[in-house]
């Protein structure tokens, strides 16, 4: 067993002059010596006998942050270096890589670190310890590893000026840069916590942030959900005591009252110097440091989570960026959002969504997901959930509601050429907020759902964008946009953008205002519709009217929609998580056909929101006009949003437009934007003949295998009644779970 280092704070106070003090302060000041006693004590619960194990590249200031920690909390610091690895050797660590070589030296560091163990201490690795999986797994065994994720940039700049002979794997022909990537896939296979450390951050400020994750890490109750519908004041005890996690809302979808599920406590933020950290990383690594601080690990450790990322972004998709932005044109930008395997944004969130939601469901049951589709969420489910794991596929089924008669041909053959085994489409008479308000009510019908659980064992849970988890890979993509445009010269971090998105169920935009919340610089978040502009509307006026207004059949299918679910959650939050005010106004909706904002609420939300409304024919034109110019093809969606981007934006700042869609799949409109005159009805023959055009970007890989599959492949069709779909519904768990 080793000696363990206690690291001595410069000032040594003996235990009887500590006793001295204490006795005088808490005569003297009460109130403050019960706030230090309480401080200390939670200092030293914090620890336990766990160790705090702190890794990291070389130069990333473990020893430095070790210390500092280890004198916060009163306890030993061991850096492995110099306590474990010299004592044991009895020379240097740049004497023994020397003498033995890289991969010898590896070994003899693990074989150290095997016979080490302490507990209740401050951890400091070396550099190379993660590289030897036994030694690793031995000391994280009683520990929580904390990796401190350093830039590279700013590693290579720190070690400029120190002595190299110290880090493994360096030798002639393989750089520093080369050592340092190659180390990132040991330390993230490694570590329970993240802390994102910049360049110019002084080391206090990271023993800081250390001692918040390790809290955060142990304490899961931080971080619980509420619906848009409950109030703090309202609540009853029995309520505050039933207290709900990330993995409660996954699987639960809706909340019991109507509502839609929020952090109680809001979404993290990102200092700007973490946001800059991750200008140089991939998309992959953007979306795990963001999700990592969204879900806490007791839900989904960070190792699954990075399992999931990565299974979800990899090969999934067509372009190694995977969310690219691309210069349009002047001060225009488009953040492309259809290189997934169903050629829209909905890929991003349901490539992720099926893996959390089977990573956090009990094993005792099974699970049927409703989703209600406007066009392009059908074929993004369906394809997500058919990527199961089989085992998982057993116990989890999907079924797809659609209207029959208000998508696009080619959105039609995906939905039904994405059907598998565990998930499948039914038509139905009617339009999407039928559909989507039928999901609803089904979900608040607690004779319905208990029924199911207790005839089938089977439970109901929702993948639309009213589940919370939809949103969280939104925000990723949202704020890599803005990162991307850093990164290429455009910007500088801290200068503001504009955002514009074309908007029905407000999730998408929902997204882009909590990456603002969260500490992306943007300036106004632009709302467009189409001629169902109903968003536009209140938008402007604060009045949210169905009275009289139909659903208007257009080009750009997808924001068909007049009722937006999202928009509660935004209400919520800038009405100050104000339940009851949600529940007044969305009660009234339902009933009376309208509601009208306060206006200082009006006030809050015009600071956030501007909007504004596209035509058809103003649509195509747009599509034609870009086209003509640029040789690039937008979707009918993104025309719509380059249209109000048109008229809304002032010139001052670069504007990201969001493409949510690839063009392949509204192949008629975008034929007729293109004034061909005698279109085929054929949605393979509308394609190859759009292929002909040698347009930007190219024709979508994954429609076409799909068109290609769908065949004569068929669907079940129903009408417009609660009770029908209810029958459907049991009709499917009885063949697939029975």
């Amino acid at each position: 067993m080793f000696h363990i280092f206690q690291y001595q704070p410069l000032r040594l106070i003996t235990q009887n002059s500590l006793s001295s003090m204490c006795l005088k302060l808490m005569l003297s000041r009460p109130v403050a010596f019960a706030q230090i006693w309480k401080s200390w004590f939670s200092s030293r619960s914090l620890l336990g006998k766990k160790n705090i194990i702190l890794m990291g590249p070389p130069g990333a200031g473990k020893t430095t942050i070790g210390r500092i920690v280890g004198q916060k909390l009163d306890c030993p610091v061991i850096d492995v270096d110099h306590d474990v690895l010299e004592t044991t050797w009895n020379m240097s660590v740049s004497e023994k890589l020397q003498d033995v070589g890289y991969e010898e030296f590896l070994e003899e560091e693990g074989k150290a670190l095997l016979k080490f163990s302490a507990s209740g201490s401050v951890i400091s690795l070396s550099g190379s310890n993660p590289m030897h999986a036994a030694g690793m797994r031995h000391i994280k065994k009683n520990g929580i590893v904390v990796y401190l994720d350093v830039p590279t940039t700013v590693i290579m700049s720190r070690l400029k000026s120190k002595e190299m002979d110290r880090i493994v794997g360096l030798s002639p022909g393989i750089s520093l840069k080369d050592v340092l990537q190659f180390r990132k896939q040991f330390y993230k296979r490694w570590f329970d916590i993240r802390v994102l450390c910049g360049g110019d951050v002084e080391a206090e400020v990271v023993a800081e942030k250390v001692l918040d994750a390790v809290k955060r890490y142990q304490d899961s109750e931080l971080e619980t959900f509420i619906s848009t519908r409950s109030s703090r004041s309202g609540r009853s005890t029995e309520e505050n005591s039933h207290k709900l996690f990330f993995s409660d809302v996954v699987t639960q979808g809706l909340a019991l009252d109507g509502g839609l599920f929020v952090p109680e406590k809001g979404l993290p933020k990102f200092t700007a110097e973490e946001w800059q950290g991750l200008i140089e990383v991939t998309y992959v690594e953007r979306a795990q440091v963001i999700l990592e601080r969204c879900i806490h690990p007791a839900d989904i450790p960070a190792s699954k989570l990075a399992e999931i990322i990565e299974t979800a972004y990899g090969e999934n998709f067509s372009c190694s960026k995977v969310a690219p932005v691309r210069h349009l044109a002047g001060n225009q930008f488009l953040l492309e959002l259809f290189h997934g395997p169903t050629a829209s944004f909905k890929d991003f969130a349901l490539q992720l969504v099926p893996h959390l939601f089977a990573y956090c469901i009990p094993r005792s049951c099974n699970y049927l997901i409703l989703v209600a589709t406007s066009g392009d969420t059908g074929s993004a489910v369906l394809d997500g959930f058919s990527r199961l794991h089989d085992i998982d596929k057993q116990r989890i089924a999907l079924v797809n509601f659609f209207p029959e008669d208000g998508v696009s041909p080619i959105q039609k053959s995906q939905m039904i050429g994405c059907q598998k085994e565990n998930a499948w489409s039914v038509g139905v008479k009617s339009d999407f907020d039928f559909c989507q308000t039928a999901i609803k009510q089904i979900f608040t019908n607690s004779d319905f759902t208990g029924f199911l659980t207790v005839e089938y064992g089977t439970a109901l849970a929702a993948a639309n964008s009213i589940n919370w988890a939809r949103l969280l890979p939104q925000i990723v993509y949202h704020a890599s946009a803005y990162l991307d445009l850093v990164h290429q010269g455009i910007i500088s971090f801290g200068s503001p953008v504009d955002i514009c998105i074309p908007t029905g169920n407000f999730g998408n935009m929902l997204a882009a205002f909590y990456a603002k919340m969260m500490g992306i610089p943007i300036r106004k978040c632009i709302c467009a519709s189409n001629e169902n502009n109903v968003l536009t509307d209140f938008i402007r006026t604060g009045v949210y009217d169905l009275r009289g207004r139909k659903l208007i059949s257009s080009f750009s299918s997808a924001v068909d929609i007049l009722k937006s679910s999202n928009l509660e959650r935004y209400l919520h939050l800038i009405a100050n998580e104000d339940g009851q005010l949600v529940t007044q106004l969305f009660n009234q909706l339902e009933n009376q056909g309208h509601f009208q904002l306060r206006k200082d609420l009006l006030g809050k939300l015009q600071q956030d929101l501007v909007a504004g409304w596209c035509s058809d024919e103003d649509c195509l034109a747009a599509i034609h006009s870009v086209y003509s110019t640029t040789g690039y093809i937008l979707d009918t969606h993104t025309a719509v949003a380059k249209v109000v981007a048109d008229r809304l934006q002032d010139r001052t700042c670069p504007i990201i437009i969001s493409s949510t869609a690839h063009y392949s799949k509204f192949a008629p409109a975008i034929l007729r934007a293109l004034r061909i005159a005698e279109i085929n009805q054929n949605p393979l023959s509308q394609l190859h003949l759009l292929s002909s055009y040698s347009a930007l970007p190219p024709i979508h890989w994954g429609l076409l295998e799909t068109l290609k599959k769908t065949g004569n492949g068929d669907h079940q069709v129903c009408a417009a009644d609660m009770s029908v779909l209810m029958s459907h519904i049991e009709t499917l768990i009885q063949n697939h779970f029975m």
